[in-house]
């Protein structure tokens, strides 16, 4: 992973694995503090063709202009083959781990959720758990045709998403998402000013 893409710097990104997870910020609107990466609960997938041991890395970060503190993560869960029962535990399990991270801070992660199907029964369970989840506007995997769908969106704790806007194609088989954030009214700092962590 390069060092700087145009303003944003590398937090940290996975190492020893295909899946590439990274955290980006702007230095001159955020600090960062601590990144750590974390494994999850494998699929078969995982333990045949060992793509990758680490499905989330989180960074805290504080916004220097409102004095927000917020984790941000990247994600990425079990493949298609494995079931949706296993990618609810993994994404429970991420908001766990980030919660370690600081507990009652405001966050957001956002990656390839492998959840085309059955997202209504997702977007209640996060509810229950206390968590926003948000959809792109457009599709982000259009590669074939049984498995087109929404794969990327993000999850959110104490954030306002605006909007999740899908992107042009780049190197990557699933299209880039673009998420506009506001502080929620709850959140602790100096107001609501908006943001893009």
């Amino acid at each position: 992973m390069p060092a700087t893409i145009g303003n944003l710097h590398l937090a940290d990104a996975t190492r020893g694995n295909r899946l590439g997870l990274a955290i980006y910020y702007r230095k001159d609107r955020f600090t960062a503090y601590d990144t750590q990466t974390f494994a999850l609960k494998k699929s078969l997938h995982d333990r045949v063709l060992a793509p990758a041991h680490e499905r989330l890395i989180g960074t805290r970060v504080t916004d220097n202009e409102t004095d927000h503190e917020l984790v941000i993560a990247s994600f990425h869960a079990a493949p298609l083959t494995a079931s949706n029962s296993l990618r609810r535990n993994q994404i429970h399990a991420a908001h766990a781990e980030l919660l370690s991270m600081g507990g009652g801070l405001m966050s957001l992660m956002v990656g390839d959720f492998n959840y085309p199907f059955f997202t209504k029964s997702l977007t209640a369970q996060m509810k229950d758990a206390g968590y926003d989840l948000t959809m792109s506007d457009r599709r982000t995997y259009t590669r074939y045709k049984v498995f087109k769908g929404h794969f990327d969106f993000a999850t959110s704790q104490g954030l306002d998403i605006e909007s999740v806007e899908t992107l042009p194609r780049g190197a990557s088989d699933h299209l880039p998402i673009l998420i506009s954030a506001e502080y929620g009214q709850e959140a602790s700092g100096n107001g609501s000013d908006p943001t893009a962590p």
